[in-house]
């Protein structure tokens, strides 16, 4: 079944497109705001916020809600990850950018972005991508199953920009998680920056915001508009 979500048109002449991926719990509406905010500054990109499928989650005691894929601990960052659950909705992200490349946007006007779960599904997908795209936006998540990623991850994922922020002060997706992710993707070759924002906890800042825009603005300017 393909994802539903919330699409914000192109103000303008459309030439690039992001598709951004929600955390645990929340949906696309839930990023709906900050899409309107970059929107203003960029009138040619057509934002696409999808909703993840309800499904059990073993942290919450087994009952349904949005979810990209089990999560069975907090510390499931280092071990017993649920990489089937991971698998299944990287086809249906894949879905949605083959989608956008169907409907003529080229894949290196596409970011794939997501905070949180949505941050982790970005990096799992996006490494993997037999595409290469505009850029990934990575706010407070890590690689997950690091161990065996990136003996996966396809040749054109190494050219990819990469934008990484993480709070300090993150009770969730420590700190810590987000330093590691950046250390094993820098030694991998990989084209990240990594932002960091101090006091900031499992949520996003205006600094951020600001930063990821001047990210997209670079990944995809109006200035390609054909």
């Amino acid at each position: 079944m393909s994802l539903s979500s919330v699409v914000l048109q192109a103000r303008s002449a459309h030439t690039a497109s992001v598709i951004f991926i929600h955390g645990l719990g929340d949906s696309g509406n839930g990023w709906k705001p900050v899409a309107q905010l970059l929107s203003q500054n960029m009138p040619h990109v057509k934002f696409v916020l999808p909703h993840a499928p309800e499904q059990p989650v073993t942290l919450n005691g087994g009952f349904r809600m949005p979810s990209w894929y089990d999560i069975r601990s907090l510390d499931s960052i280092a071990s017993n990850e649920d990489e089937d659950g991971m698998n299944t909705s990287m086809q249906k992200i894949n879905d949605l950018i083959r989608a956008e490349i169907d409907s003529g946007t080229p894949a290196n006007r596409i970011v794939l972005g997501g905070f949180s779960q949505g941050g982790a599904m970005t990096l799992f997908t996006g490494l993997q991508s037999e595409y290469r795209l505009a850029g990934l936006a990575v706010l407070s998540a890590y690689l997950p199953i690091r161990q065996r990623i990136l003996t996966r991850a396809t040749d054109s994922s190494k050219h990819t920009p990469i934008f990484h922020g993480h709070g300090t002060a993150d009770e969730i997706v420590l700190y810590q998680y987000g330093e590691m992710t950046h250390n094993v993707l820098k030694k991998s070759g990989y084209n990240v920056e990594f932002h960091s924002y101090e006091h900031m906890g499992h949520s996003t800042c205006e600094d951020e915001i600001r930063d990821l825009n001047a990210f997209l603005r670079k990944c995809i300017p109006e200035a390609q508009s054909s």
